[in-house]
């Protein structure tokens, strides 16, 4: 879906320039923006090593072992139909624990992983996400960012002299659009025909 939507993007601005006769500005912007990105690239190279290095060492020092401990039991409140000895607990906390490290390449099995878990607890897995599998995607997309790695390698490496500012903001609005997204989808279950039924709740 996303091709389609980046070639409809591009085939409509090379119309737009066409009809507006600016066809030399859009071929430079092109041009311009493909050196500008290269650019971007190579300044990230060394300040995304270190985080990922300093991340990578606080992951084998057990660190996010630990935080994953931390988040175990309010994760528990947000999952409460998930049985507590069940290890897709561990594997969410963990998931979640490694993205607000800014941890991608090690989030992403681990939400592979839970998500699998959650289907093999789901009662229709033909062709219905659990109100759980759901909840799980809520927290993915608006997840809190303790440290937003990709964002801090941006700003330095476009010059920024007070990168690690974007720290708190982030925090905030992360931390924000994660509760409007748990309450969402709460009041979405909630309110969904099978909830009304009395019925195991899918949204």
């Amino acid at each position: 879906m996303m091709n389609y939507i980046w070639l409809f993007f591009i085939f409509f601005s090379v119309v737009v320039g066409i009809i507006n006769g600016k066809m030399k500005e859009v071929s430079d912007a092109i041009i311009s923006a493909s050196s500008s990105a290269v650019e971007i690239s190579i300044g990230l190279i060394g300040i995304m090593t270190l985080w990922l290095g300093l991340m990578h060492i606080a992951q084998k020092a057990g660190l996010i072992d630990l935080l994953a401990k931390v988040f175990s039991p309010i994760l528990r409140l947000i999952f409460p139909s998930i049985p507590k000895d069940d290890p897709v607990q561990a594997d969410i906390a963990m998931n979640v624990t490694a993205n607000a490290l800014g941890l991608g390449n090690a989030a992403t099995p681990m939400g592979i992983k839970a998500m699998e878990g959650l289907q093999r607890l789901n009662p229709n897995k033909k062709d219905t996400a659990s109100d759980d599998m759901c909840t799980f995607l809520t927290i993915n997309t608006a997840g809190v960012q303790l440290l937003p790695v990709s964002v801090i390698a941006i700003l330095a490496s476009l010059g920024s002299t007070n990168a690690t500012d974007i720290i708190l903001p982030t925090i905030l609005t992360t931390f924000g659009a994660l509760v409007i997204g748990i309450l969402f989808v709460k009041l979405l279950i909630k309110i969904s025909p099978e909830s009304k039924k009395g019925g195991k709740k899918n949204v």
